[in-house]
């Protein structure tokens, strides 16, 4: 088994691609150890020292570190990829991935709107942000303002209001004139 490796915009993480489905769908995001009973993968990840939170994506994992090296974790980080898909086991000791529309607010009068937002991040972002190894989905709309989570390798980048502020808010103003700005939740 091959598993490449990739950088990320984020210094911090680097995207892990086995080569093999990781999520069939959705995606799962693990901010500390203490989320990660949800995958026995995720917790053989955080046992390498300096791992700090996981993202798994359709077929590519990102790992977010501390200070510590990446020369230092590399080699723990693709054995426990390679131990866990080696074994057959599934990823996800559930089997389910988060749901992304928990939480959502927006106000009815407002649904057409955000059918518009929600359809131009499934399209137009969220493909472009899982090359980089993260994802932004929808978490509101309220007079005028896009609320987005950002995971994976997007939460904490450096590059992240940027992209917020230059690409995504763009974007959205383009096409829906009722978006008047994006702000991360």
């Amino acid at each position: 088994m091959f598993i490449q490796t990739e950088a990320t915009p984020n210094p911090a993480t680097l995207k892990f691609l086995p080569g093999r489905v990781v999520l069939p769908e959705g995606t799962y995001d693990f901010r500390s150890s203490a989320d990660a009973a949800a995958s026995p993968l995720a917790e053989k990840l955080f046992q390498v020292p300096g791992v700090v939170a996981i993202f798994f994506g359709h077929d590519f994992i990102t790992v977010t570190k501390d200070d510590t090296d990446w020369q230092h974790m590399k080699p723990a980080i693709l054995g426990a990829i390679m131990e866990q898909f080696m074994s057959g086991q599934p990823v996800m000791a559930t089997g389910q991935a988060e749901d992304l529309e928990d939480g959502e607010f927006f106000e009815k009068a407002d649904e057409d709107t955000v059918n518009v937002i929600k359809d131009l991040l499934e399209t137009r972002v969220r493909p472009a942000v899982a090359q980089d190894g993260g994802d932004i989905t929808f978490k509101g709309f309220k007079q005028g303002v896009v609320y987005l989570s950002m995971r994976g390798a997007c939460a904490g980048c450096p590059s992240s209001t940027a992209t917020l502020q230059h690409g995504i808010q763009n974007l959205l103003k383009h096409f829906v004139p009722e978006v008047q700005e994006v702000r991360p939740i």
